[in-house]
């Protein structure tokens, strides 16, 4: 977007492009999200910056009005597979909290130094401001989300001290700690500091479908899934952790909650980032809904689910695991192979809910897990070698690859294909552009859809690129329909 396409977002107090872009004021010295109810400022006034953190560094602070970081962040970190797409990805996980700058810019190969000119150009912001964004953003979170003690709440932000959470607080939104909690009322205090309920903020529409689709894929005592709940354990750099996330359309401005039972506070941003990419809720619902719509062949789906998610991962290697056992066979078997393999899993240090075990590790499916499997023998063998792999530190791909670098780390090895890299690359890099043709499901999805209609013109292509760049998206319609179609005909065997 130009800069006026911009001004006459912010104009018509537009939404949607709240956390894709923030309103600089010079006269004001604050920076708004695009909807903030005040009175526009003059266009010779505004500076538009791609992240809160380059406002920060400009000497800006935070709208006390409208609450810039309370909104769903962009979903230009998926779109975006350059340099600075990967590293905010990384980023948002947590890297920098964890492995510092240095850390980061190995993962993707870079001097630390190289990496903070790429980004100073291209964000407006360095590695290091781009992070301490993140914990401010956090920190306002659990500031007027939950009871938890200041102290606490500066750790589990990611901030090293309570004076540099203080400090960093002061800056961004000019108010303390004390008083940034008291714009928020709670009713009741939190019962631990690992036990936090959260409000997550998305773009309308949203689809709700994206729990079945997760429902329907949970291994019992790790995952348990309904059409408006999904709860489970999930290993995190420093501990386990337990949470669940719950729908309820009917409670105004909370309909999606996030509550946490478990949880180290120094993995709480990352598990934060990890939900929010697993129900994919910094993407913009209308921008996709728009493009798909304009094929004719998915108008009706469109109008019948608006705001379709694009569902995440919470691990990266425990999803290609998982689409390794589940390539060619249906989504039943391939839950039933993954329930018994779960069995060489850790309990769960702090088990709940019926929830009392964590994924097998790596290590663990290449050690005894894939006995536990039946199939051929090769495929078997293909599952081991890259479990060895895994562990072994010889393949390392995550939220910070791109579609090139993961198929080049991928396609190499045995037993992985085009779909499984696509499929991984959907799911574990949000990558919105991609179309599995060779997917059973995704054939019986377009059978579902029926004969087009006469609007759709004399040629249409097969692998929907009308679409693009929204063809993951186009892939759950399908996906969608086709397990429509099987629970009108059981007797049907479909992937």
């Amino acid at each position: 977007m130009d800069f006026w396409q911009r001004y006459r977002a912010i104009d018509a107090r537009d939404t949607r492009f709240d956390g894709q872009f923030y309103t600089a004021v010079r006269t004001t010295g604050i920076y708004c999200r695009p909807s903030c109810p005040a009175r526009t400022p003059k266009a010779s006034n505004v500076t538009f910056y791609e992240t809160s953190a380059a406002a920060h560094d400009a000497g800006y602070r935070a709208c006390k009005r409208c609450l810039p970081e309370a909104v769903p962040g962009t979903p230009a970190w998926n779109i975006r597979q350059d340099i600075a797409g990967r590293a905010m990805r990384l980023i948002n996980d947590g890297v920098v909290n964890r492995e510092g700058v240095d850390g980061l810019a190995a993962r993707l190969g870079y001097s630390a130094r190289q990496l903070n000119r790429i980004l100073s150009h291209e964000l407006g912001a360095g590695p290091l401001s781009l992070a301490r964004a993140g914990r401010a953003q956090t920190a306002r979170t659990l500031l007027v989300s939950t009871s938890m003690k200041l102290a606490d709440i500066a750790f589990a932000a990611g901030f090293s001290s309570v004076r540099q959470f203080n400090e960093t607080v002061a800056e961004v939104f000019a108010m303390t700690p004390t008083a940034l909690r008291a714009t928020a009322k709670h009713s009741k205090p939190a019962a631990a500091a690992t036990a936090l309920t959260l409000s997550l903020p998305y773009r309308e529409p949203f689809d709700p479908g994206i729990f079945s689709f997760l429902a329907a894929r949970a291994i019992p005592g790790i995952e348990a899934g309904t059409p408006t709940s999904y709860a489970r354990t999930l290993r995190l750099p420093h501990g386990d952790a337990r949470f669940s996330v719950d729908y309820d359309a009917d409670t105004p401005g909370r309909p999606l909650t996030l509550a946490v039972g478990a949880v180290d506070l120094r993995d709480l941003p990352a598990l934060l980032s990890r939900v929010r990419r697993l129900f994919d809720l910094d993407a913009d619902p209308v921008a996709i809904d728009t493009a798909l719509a304009a094929d004719a062949r998915l108008a009706p789906a469109v109008i019948a689910a608006p705001g379709i998610r694009l569902p995440g991962a919470l691990d990266p290697q425990e999803l290609l695991i998982r689409a390794m056992i589940g390539q060619q066979i249906t989504v039943a078997a391939a839950r039933t192979a993954l329930t018994q393999l779960s069995a060489v899993g850790s309990a769960a240090l702090l088990p709940g809910n019926g929830l009392n075990r964590l994924f097998p590790t790596a290590a663990d499916i290449a050690e005894t897990g894939h006995a536990l499997l039946r199939g051929p023998k090769r495929r078997l063998d293909a599952l081991r070698s890259v479990a060895r792999a895994l562990a072994a530190g010889e393949l390392e791909f995550g939220y910070g690859d791109d579609l090139p670098g993961l198929s080049a780390k991928l396609l190499p090895l045995p037993g992985i294909g085009p779909w499984t890299v696509g499929y991984v690359a959907m799911r574990v890099l949000g990558a919105p552009d991609v179309f599995l043709s060779n997917d059973a499901a995704v054939r019986n999805g377009i059978h579902a859809l029926g004969p087009l209609p006469d609007r759709a013109g004399p040629t249409v292509s097969t692998d929907f690129r009308e679409a693009t760049p929204w063809r993951s998206y186009a892939t759950m319609h399908l996906w969608r329909a086709a397990a429509m179609m099987k629970a009108n005909a059981p007797e049907k065997a479909m992937r």
